[in-house]
This record gives structure tokens, C-alpha cells and sequence, in this order.
């Protein structure tokens, strides 16, 4: 599968040469580097990975995203085909922008302080998503379980009617919910203030 236009124009490089001293980024050159879907892959493979990783590794991610496969299952071609775009082009120009840190002498990439202003615009608010999710299902699974056992009679929670514990349990979901609106309206008050600085 070919990949997306790699060049920067001449204003944007010049732009991200300048973000090296300034260790911010314009909008342009953000969009013009996230415009990429290898780019992209590559801020998300190494989200997940959370760890300094092999471009090898990186590559036959890439590439197995790319063909809808397993690593297992990438032919030569196409594994190479990715490594020679990482390689030449697409790192080396993160690299720059101080998006990854990137020793391609040794292979080895990991991200770097200005990723995070490339992180808020890409989908990566799974990760958080996930962690609330789990703290909902949590409750739910907890809630659930002091309901019923109310509602058989266990003892030690004979004392209680079932819909006080109920009600318990909608109160734990009210806070649990406003705490986590406090986190989305901080998360968007940082992106904010990063935002007002790049401007």
C-alpha cells in the first residue's frame, strides 16, 4: 500500500528546524506531520509500547497494519517496503521536530516531550477511556453484587434495606461520574493552554 506525500514544504521545514530552538510547533507543521498515516502509526505504536523499540519492530507493525495481517504473515517486500519509508523519510523528520527521538544508527526509536502536543489530536483518548471504563465496570460489578446479596438476605447486610445500598450504589456512580468530568474539563484546559502556546 503506497503511502501518503512524506515532503514538507520548504516553509514547513524551515518551521520545524525553528520548533528545535523554541521546542514548540506551529499548527502547520502538527497537521503536515500528523497528515501521514505511518506517522500516525508510528505515534500510536509507540504509545502503546510505552518503551524505546527496535525500527524493526516498528516496521513490520506498520506494515502488518497496513496489509491486514500478522507480523507472522508479512512477506519481505512488504516489511522492507515499510522500513526503507521509516528509515529515509518519515523519522527522520520526527526526529527533527523533536516528535520522537530517533538514533538511527542503532534502530532505535522512543518518543519525545513534543509528542504530546501531536497525542491530543490523534484518537488515543482510549487509553483514558479505558481506565474510566474500567472503574465503571468496577462499580457495577461491585454495586451488583451488594444488591443482591441484600436481596437474599446475606448476613451483615440484613441491617440495611436493599434500596439504601441501592441508592449507595447510585451515589458511587454520581461521584465516580463527576470525577470523571473534573478529569475531561482539566485534560481540555491542558490542551488549551497547549494550544494558546503554539499559536
Amino acid at each position: 500500500m503506497s503511502s501518503v506525500d512524506t515532503s514538507l514544504p520548504d516553509e514547513l521545514s524551515s518551521s520545524v528546524g525553528d520548533a528545535e530552538t523554541d521546542d514548540q510547533l506551529s499548527k502547520d507543521v502538527i497537521f503536515e506531520l500528523l497528515k501521514n498515516r505511518r506517522r500516525r502509526e508510528v505515534l500510536t505504536y509507540l504509545l502503546e509500547a510505552d518503551e524505546t523499540v527496535t525500527l524493526g519492530e516498528l516496521a513490520e507493525q506498520i506494515a502488518a497494519w497496513e496489509n491486514d495481517t500478522s507480523v507472522n504473515a508479512l512477506s519481505s517486500d512488504q516489511r522492507k517496503r515499510v522500513y526503507v519509508a521509516l528509515y529515509q523519510t518519515h523519522l527522520p523528520k520526527m526526529d527533527d521536530a523533536g516528535i520522537v527521538e530517533y538514533d538511527q544508527d542503532r534502530g532505535l526509536i522512543s518518543l519525545a516531550d513534543n509528542a504530546d502536543l501531536l497525542m491530543m489530536y490523534l484518537d488515543t483518548d482510549t487509553h483514558r477511556q479505558d481506565r474510566w471504563d474500567r472503574w465503571y465496570a468496577g462499580l457495577s460489578v461491585a454495586g451488583g453484587l451488594l444488591v443482591s446479596a441484600a436481596l437474599v438476605g446475606l448476613p451483615g447486610l440484613t441491617a440495611l434495606p436493599t434500596l439504601a445500598i441501592a441508592g449507595g450504589v447510585v451515589v458511587a456512580f454520581f461521584v465516580l461520574s463527576l470525577a470523571h468530568v473534573a478529569t475531561n474539563r482539566q485534560h481540555e484546559r491542558d490542551v488549551d493552554g497547549k494550544l494558546s502556546r503554539i499559536e
